[in-house]
């Protein structure tokens, strides 16, 4: 049986955050801490060994494929930020247009540094994602 790897744990936040190499990376990783933290009202914590995650919800696929996830997050990686944020959100297009220089992969938001992107559409950005899963899943803000 398939077991997920990120699995919410009592890693320090800020304990990770410090040992971010570069001081830029780190500034923008307190930055995104404290905007995830503002808007979901959520305590941080890690999920797996890298992720910091705000809130959880149950998901289960019409595969039978289940478990648990972050309402939203961020990963402060080596090379870019990621941003999880929700999935098939109908404006998400709309508003990710307007956010300025950025990627998108299968499940992330990637940015480089946060001096490239407009902070108010990422915050409208979060605040879509947390309604959008809200409204399709049982969810535990605290």
């Amino acid at each position: 049986m398939y077991t997920l790897k990120t699995q919410p744990n009592d890693q320090g936040v800020l304990e990770f955050i410090e040992q971010i190499e570069s001081v830029k990376k780190r500034e923008d990783a307190y930055r995104l801490l404290d905007l995830f933290t503002e808007i979901t009202g959520c305590e941080a914590k890690m999920w797996g060994a890298s992720i910091i995650g705000f809130g959880s919800y149950h998901y289960k696929y019409d595969s039978g494929h289940e478990g648990d996830a972050p309402v939203v997050g961020f990963s402060p990686r080596k090379a870019k930020h990621s941003l999880y944020l929700a999935q098939g959100e109908p404006n998400r297009e709309e508003l990710l247009s307007q956010l300025g220089k950025h990627k998108t992969g299968k499940a992330c938001v990637y940015v480089n540094k946060l001096d490239d992107i407009d902070m108010e559409v990422l915050r409208s950005l979060i605040q879509q994602s947390i309604n959008f899963i809200k409204h399709r899943y049982p969810t535990t803000m605290k």
